[in-house]
């Protein structure tokens, strides 16, 4: 189990002291100001399966939603008609629903865009988990 820390300031929950973060507190819900009830219905299905992963930690930034273990595995972005799900990987993902993949690092950085809750299918939760499990 991974110890965490919480930030005296926006009351954030990081993976460890002095984590490089957005220290102001963002209400979850002003990501969703304006985006229809199946965007919402989306990241909530993706919530309720990663948030129960072990040693995960949410924070919410003006733009977007970021889930870490030891570092950032999934950063979902509410865009006005879909959710952008980024997600890292040991290999370049070219095949859809991946809708862009670049070297970042030792890694890569997948993109997936959905814009509704039956997208959000087993197969997705495959490539998050592959993510989860590389930090």
């Amino acid at each position: 189990m991974i110890m965490s820390w919480t930030c005296p300031k926006c009351d954030r929950e990081l993976p460890w002291k002095d984590y490089r973060h957005y220290c102001q507190r963002v209400d979850l819900d002003s990501l969703f100001v304006g985006r229809s009830a199946e965007l919402v219905l989306a990241f909530d299905k993706i919530l309720a399966e990663v948030a129960d992963w072990p040693d995960v930690l949410i924070g919410v930034t003006p733009n977007c939603i970021v889930f870490t273990k030891r570092v950032g595995f999934l950063i979902i972005r509410p865009m006005k008609k879909e959710l952008d799900i980024k997600f890292y990987s040991a290999i370049a993902h070219t095949e859809k629903p991946v809708v862009k993949s670049i070297a970042s690092g030792k890694k890569f950085e997948n993109h997936i865009r959905i814009s509704s809750a039956d997208e959000v299918r087993p197969g997705l939760f495959v490539y998050i988990r592959e993510s989860y499990e590389l930090q």
